[in-house]
C-alpha cells in the first residue's frame, strides 16, 4: 500500500521534521542520504556523461545538490556547481554548501555542456511562485539546448501539490524523489516535465510517513485488490449482481449497449438495457447475453429496478440531454435503497447544467451512492466555478464534497475524488482511450463492479484502471467496442 501513498510538499516537510525527532536519522543525514541517492542514480543512469553540471539553489533542494557534487567529485568525475543565491546560516542546506569544495560559479554564467549531465537542483517540490530572473532564464537555456536532465525531487518550477506551472519549468528526463511521489509526479503538465521518477529510500521509516499521509493515492491494485469482487463456489446470476443501462432513441443506442457489454465482462451477473418503445428492434437486434426491457418513464424505471433487484444503474450514454434524463436520475436516487448504485455520465451530466444543486441534493437525500464521471468539458457545466481552478486534484475532491457523489474527472491523468476526502490519481492512462464511446465502457466498468457489492470509489478506482489495462491489451487501433472483450484478459492476470 505504501507504493500507493503520494504525499503533498507539505505532508512531506511534516515527514521531514518528525523523522528528525524520532530518527533513525536527523535532518542533516537525511540530506546527506538525499544527495547519495542523487549521485548514485546519476551515476547509474547515465554512465556515459563525461562531467556534471549541478543547478543548486538556497533551499534544501540546493543543500541535495550539494552533496550529490561532494560524492560525484569524489569518484574522479568533474564537478561544476552553478549557484543561484547562498544558502541560510546555521541551515542543514549551509552545511552541506560548506562540505562542497570543488568549482562553483555563478548561475548567471551557465551555459548547458553537450559532454556533462545537467542536475536540476535549484528548487524542489514545495516552490509556491513562479521563477523568475535567472531561474526562469536558466530554464529556458536548458530547454533550447534539448539535453538530458536529472531532476532533483521535481523539475524547478512544477508544483508538487498539484503539476502545474506558472510561467516556466525545466523538463527533466529522469527525476529522483525521496520516499513517496508528490501529485505533481502524477497530474499534467508536471508529469510530463518529470519524465521518468525514480523514488529513493532515504531512511525515514514507514510509519513516519503513514503519519503524515494525507489521502492521496496512486491508482493501481493495491488500493482497492482488497474490496474486489471474489466468486463463491455457490453463487448464482443475481447474486453477482443486476446492472441496468438507460438506452436513448433510435440512432443512438450504441453506447448504452458498450456500457452494458463492459458491465457484463467486469462481472456483473445480469444486464438489461433499458429502451424506449421505439428502439426495442433495433437494441435486440444488436444484444444476445445482455437482456432487453420496456421503460419509457421513471415510474417504469422504479419499478423495474424494485422488481428485478438492481443495483446499479447507468444513465446518460446516448440518453438525450433533458428533464427525462433528471427526472429519471431524480426518481431512482429517491426511491433506491442501501446497496444500489447509480452512475450519472455523458448526457445525463448534461442535463443538469442549468440546475446542478437539483442534482447534488438528489445525491446528498439519497440512500444509494452515486458516481459522476465528467470529462473536463461535462465538469464545467456542472461545476463552473470549479472547473477554473488550477489544481485538477482538488477540482475533482471539492466536486466529490460539494455534490455528495464519487466523482471521476476523466482525461490522460483522470482523478477519482470521494466525498470523504480521499482522491486517487490514475497513472496508466493510454491515448488509446481517445476515442468515441470509451467513456461509456467505462461507466459500464463502474456498474458492473459496484453491482457485486465493491464501494464505489473502489470500484472506480479499479474501473479505470482496468479501462486502461484494457486499452493497452488490445493495442493500436482500438475502437471502443474492443474493450469489453480485452477485460477478460486483464481480469485473469489481476487475479
Amino acid at each position: 500500500m505504501m507504493e500507493y501513498v503520494l504525499l503533498t510538499p507539505d505532508e512531506m516537510a511534516s515527514a521531514d521534521r518528525m523523522a528528525d525527532n524520532v530518527g533513525p536519522f536527523n535532518l542533516r543525514r537525511l540530506m546527506e542520504n538525499a544527495g547519495a541517492a542523487v549521485a548514485r542514480e546519476a551515476l547509474r543512469l547515465y554512465p556515459r556523461a563525461e562531467a556534471f553540471d549541478i543547478l543548486c539553489g538556497p533551499g534544501n533542494n540546493g543543500g541535495d545538490g550539494y552533496v550529490a557534487a561532494r560524492i560525484l567529485a569524489e569518484t574522479g568525475m568533474p564537478v561544476t556547481v552553478w549557484a543561484h543565491g547562498t544558502p541560510r546560516d546555521g541551515t542543514e542546506a549551509a552545511d552541506a554548501a560548506n562540505g562542497w569544495t570543488g568549482g562553483t560559479r555563478p548561475l548567471a554564467k551557465f551555459r548547458p555542456r553537450r559532454e556533462a549531465l545537467i542536475i536540476d537542483a535549484l528548487f524542489g517540490a514545495g516552490l509556491s511562485r513562479p521563477l523568475d530572473g535567472v531561474a526562469a532564464s536558466t530554464a529556458r537555456i536548458c530547454g533550447e539546448a534539448q539535453l538530458p536532465v536529472l531532476a532533483v525531487d521535481l523539475p524547478s518550477g512544477v508544483s508538487g501539490a498539484d503539476g502545474t506551472v506558472a510561467g516556466v519549468a525545466l523538463s527533466a528526463e529522469r527525476t529522483v524523489t525521496f520516499m513517496a511521489r508528490k501529485p505533481g509526479h502524477l497530474l499534467y503538465p508536471g508529469r510530463d516535465l518529470c519524465g521518468e521518477t525514480i523514488v529513493a529510500d532515504i531512511g525515514i521509516p514507514a510509519s513516519v510517513i503513514s503519519e503524515c499521509a494525507g489521502a492521496t493515492f496512486a491508482n493501481g491494485p493495491g488500493l482497492w485488490l482488497g474490496a474486489f469482487p471474489a466468486l463463491s463456489t455457490d453463487t448464482h446470476k443475481y447474486a453477482r449482481g443486476h446492472v441496468a443501462v438507460c438506452a436513448g432513441g433510435l440512432a443512438s443506442g450504441g453506447a448504452a449497449r458498450l456500457a452494458a457489454s463492459a458491465a457484463a465482462r467486469a462481472g456483473a451477473g445480469a444486464v438489461t438495457v433499458l429502451s424506449p418503445a421505439g428502439a426495442l428492434q433495433v437494441n435486440a437486434m444488436h444484444l444476445t447475453s445482455i437482456m432487453l426491457a420496456r421503460v419509457e418513464a421513471a415510474e417504469e424505471l422504479v419499478s423495474f429496478a424494485a422488481e428485478r433487484k438492481v443495483r446499479s444503474l447507468v444513465i446518460g450514454p446516448g440518453f438525450g440531454v433533458g428533464g427525462k434524463a433528471r427526472e429519471f436520475v431524480r426518481r431512482f436516487l429517491a426511491k433506491a435503497d442501501d446497496g444500489r448504485t447509480l452512475i450519472v455520465d455523458a448526457d445525463a451530466i448534461t442535463s443538469f447544467m442549468d440546475e446542478p444543486e437539483t442534482l447534488f441534493a438528489a445525491c446528498r437525500a439519497s440512500k444509494a451512492q452515486a458516481v459522476l464521471t465528467p470529462h473536463a468539458g461535462e465538469f464545467g457545466r456542472l461545476f463552473p466555478d470549479l472547473a477554473a481552478m488550477p489544481s485538477k486534484l482538488e477540482r475533482a475532491r471539492q466536486a466529490a464534497r460539494r455534490s455528495h457523489a464519487v466523482v471521476v474527472l476523466k482525461g490522460p491523468d483522470t482523478v477519482i475524488a470521494s466525498p470523504d476526502g480521499r482522491a486517487a490519481i490514475n497513472e496508466n492512462g493510454t491515448p488509446l482511450l481517445a476515442t468515441a464511446g470509451s467513456g461509456d465502457v467505462l461507466a459500464g466498468i463502474i456498474a458492473g463492479l459496484t453491482a457485486q457489492g465493491m464501494p464505489a470509489w473502489e470500484a472506480s478506482c479499479a474501473a479505470v484502471w482496468l479501462h486502461a489495462e484494457a486499452a493497452r491489451e488490445f493495442g493500436p487501433g482500438l475502437i471502443a467496442d474492443d474493450l469489453p472483450g480485452a477485460l477478460p484478459g486483464v481480469l485473469r492476470r489481476l487475479r
